[in-house]
């Protein structure tokens, strides 16, 4: 069956207001026990879209990467940001997120007229914004942010497993998983790792 959701919804509609620049945020990161948070914030050409767009946890590493390739490379603006593992210990992953999201936004290049942001948060932003639950598969700006944000984390976990070879990162790319768990009890805690998420094994 074909997907029938129009993921240019929620654009056209802003487009219909006169917006022109309608930026996509979205982030991953939120759940890892080591690594930062990271956001994209994306402004897109709405008249060519790239197939094959969609929430990044439903495409295969490979598939991600050539998307987020082509993202990074038409779309009209891009910024990534992080929020380190040191950061959201000091004030939660919630207020983390937002921070991040915030300040891709505020670092685009060119200010946009409307942010669609994934999930449900409101940000300290002064530009019109609306939040979407599941936005990440229903449209396609944000879509195109879930992409490039988790290509730019998987690469960066990547890296930390150069430096950290126990802890199978460029694997488990900082989540909880076994394997993960039992190295963090016998070699203890890295600088990326958080500490408020790790504390029954510290």
């Amino acid at each position: 069956m074909k997907d029938s959701v129009d993921k240019l919804a929620y654009e056209k509609q802003l487009l219909s207001k006169g917006c022109k620049y309608i930026c996509g945020v979205d982030e991953v990161g939120r759940g890892p026990l080591a690594g930062p948070v990271v956001c994209a914030a994306v402004i897109m050409p709405l008249d060519e879209i790239i197939e094959g767009v969609d929430d990044s946890k439903k495409l295969t590493a490979k598939k991600r990467e050539a998307l987020s390739e082509k993202i990074l490379k038409n779309a009209v603006a891009v910024h990534i940001s992080l929020i380190e593992a040191a950061k959201i210990d000091e004030i939660n992953i919630l207020e983390a997120t937002k921070l991040c999201m915030k300040n891709a936004v505020e670092a685009l290049e060119i200010t946009p007229d409307f942010v669609l942001t994934d999930g449900n948060m409101k940000l300290d932003v002064s530009i019109p914004q609306q939040s979407i639950v599941k936005g990440d598969a229903l449209s396609y700006s944000i879509g195109a942010a879930s992409i490039a944000a988790k290509v730019y984390r998987d690469n960066l976990m990547d890296g930390y497993a150069k430096t950290y070879p126990q802890y199978g990162f460029e694997k488990n790319k900082g989540y909880g998983t076994a394997e993960h768990i039992k190295a963090i009890k016998q070699f203890g805690l890295t600088p990326v790792h958080r500490r408020s998420f790790t504390k029954k094994w510290q």
